[in-house]
């Protein structure tokens, strides 16, 4: 590559991230990953941590630049990757997640029902993979297997999705820079060097266990204490019911809910199966556009539409009261009650403003795929069976929330 387009960026988290590969170039630059820029990584977690304001194309170069020093180490251990394996999975880990529509997590499935992110980023690099340019056109076959796991080197998949890939240990990390959460910073530096491969498969050497053992446990405090904190889930669930009510009135052929932008093929006209998705419309869309629609919105005639927008806008969201034990009978009575007496309307309407929920975190399954650990005896065991350690069936547990939302003062 040139030395003119070598390109150094200067990262919050991991301080210079080089790029100097005329393909990872050429990706960058394209406009459907520059719409990253204006993607939430967090969604509405801002609403309860002011700095969490940093976006998709942080994390997604975060977790490149995590992928460029893994496959570092592992060359360095003698495991082989060729140059061309090394670059596809490079420009996989960029794209894992430029499928992310507005908002993040937030609202996957609910301006688009049943199509997930990861189908989207596929299809979008399969679109990129027929790019006219030619540093493009052809140059991703590689790297979608990779990405689907159909590639013999199995390992390669696992960086890039699995209980220990870099996606996590980037976004743990970032997330608890920008929130200044410190129950999420992890040893992921520590935790690269110790990755290895046996038998094709990504495996932790012995003397990591613990570095492991605190990342999982990070996840699980952040995961409550941030991504699933009342006031987030609160928050996030307020626009879910602004997008729920606007898609309701559109078919009710309320025509001024359509905001002149490409929102509204999405909200009334897309059908909702991936084949027939417009990508560069998707490509399109982003935090903007829902922003945008929220401050419009807050002036409509319909009552719920505008009172939820407006208390959206001005940070007067629902009162949300998580518990480990189900909502009883008696607690929803209460809150149903209280929100129509505050606002008397009738049951369709008031679904949008008092409603129940549940949440479920796991901190490390056991089934399926598990962290390998590589015993200094050659022997391979995993995390949850190394004896005394943290990692147990009790903490491998699903804990399970559940929550009622209601908008009252």
């Amino acid at each position: 590559m040139a030395t003119n387009t070598r390109k150094i960026i200067n990262d919050p988290v991991h301080g210079f991230i080089t790029i100097n590969d005329p393909l990872i170039a050429a990706l960058v630059n394209h406009p459907f990953y520059q719409r990253l820029r204006r993607i939430q990584q967090m969604a509405l977690a801002q609403m309860v941590y002011p700095g969490a304001v940093h976006t998709r194309l942080h994390h997604s170069l975060g977790a490149y630049h995590l992928m460029c020093n893994a496959i570092i180490e592992l060359k360095d251990k003698g495991i082989e990757i060729t140059d061309a394996e090394a670059q596809a999975a490079k420009a996989a880990i960029l794209l894992h997640d430029i499928g992310h529509g507005p908002f993040s997590h937030a609202l996957e499935n609910v301006i688009l029902k049943g199509v997930t992110h990861e189908d989207l980023s596929l299809l979008i690099m399969k679109a990129l993979n027929e790019d006219e340019n030619e540093q493009l056109k052809g140059k991703l076959t590689l790297a979608i297997k990779i990405f689907t796991n159909q590639y013999p080197k199995t390992f390669l998949h696992q960086l890039i999705s699995g209980q220990l890939d870099v996606d996590r240990l980037d976004y743990l990390s970032r997330d608890s820079f920008f929130t200044g959460v410190s129950e999420g910073v992890i040893g992921y530096q520590r935790i690269l060097k110790m990755l290895t491969v046996h038998n094709n498969e990504l495996v932790v050497e012995e003397k990591g266990i613990t570095s492991v053992e605190k990342f999982l446990v990070s996840r699980r405090l952040m995961y409550w204490q941030v991504y699933m904190h009342k006031s987030v889930v609160a928050a996030e669930n307020m626009l879910v019911k602004i997008i729920e009510r606007a898609q309701w009135l559109l078919q009710q052929k309320d025509e001024a809910i359509k905001t002149g932008t490409v929102l509204d093929y999405f909200l009334n006209e897309f059908s909702g199966k991936l084949a027939n998705i417009d990508l560069n419309a998707y490509c399109q869309l982003d935090d903007i556009d829902i922003l945008s629609a929220i401050k419009k919105w807050q002036h409509h005639s319909d009552p719920v539409l505008s009172l939820l927008c407006n208390r959206l806008l001005n940070r007067k969201g629902f009162k949300c009261k998580m518990q480990a034990e189900p909502i009883s009978n008696e607690d929803w009575d209460t809150a149903h009650q209280k929100v129509k007496s505050q606002f008397p309307m009738n049951e369709k309407d008031l679904s949008f403003l008092c409603f129940k929920g549940e949440a479920t975190n796991t901190l490390y399954k056991n089934d399926g795929e598990t962290i390998k650990i590589l015993l200094k005896t050659g022997q391979i065991s995993t995390i949850s069976e190394i004896q005394n350690a943290l990692i147990n069936e009790s903490l491998s547990a699903p804990v399970k929330k559940f929550y009622i939302c209601s908008l009252h003062e």
